[in-house]
């Protein structure tokens, strides 16, 4: 979409960094709804696990508040490259595969949204 058009439905303004941001915030709002936002933060040395999601140092939702967000928006506010590949709702919805099915179904859709906008650009 050039920048001087209207967005017609479904398509959003602005560029990828922006519609990322604007679905962050999404995925926040979710998991706050989710009653999945209040956690203790990780400590200093679980970051620096070399592990798939942080498995061996994080659970799955801190993974995703500290690390997964927070890289996402450090990557908006740079305007850095997207990765080229990005695969995590099927990891959200394993994570999630016992909670309620409106929970599980809301967090995997956001997150499978990013993945798709990432690797999309």
């Amino acid at each position: 979409m050039n920048p001087t058009e209207i967005p017609q439905d479904g398509e959003l303004a602005g560029n990828a960094h922006d519609e990322l941001r604007d679905l962050l915030a999404r995925l926040e709002a979710t998991m706050k709804a989710a009653d999945l936002w209040r956690m203790e933060t990780p400590t200093p040395e679980a970051f620096m696990s070399v592990e798939p999601f942080c498995v061996d140092r994080m659970d799955m939702g801190q993974w995703l508040r500290f690390v997964f967000i927070a890289r996402l928006e450090a990557l908006c506010d740079s305007r850095g490259s997207f990765p080229v590949k990005c695969d995590v709702a099927p990891a959200i919805e394993a994570w999630l595969k016992d909670a309620r099915p409106e929970r599980r179904v809301a967090m995997t859709e956001v997150v499978r949204e990013i993945d798709t906008l990432i690797t999309d650009n």
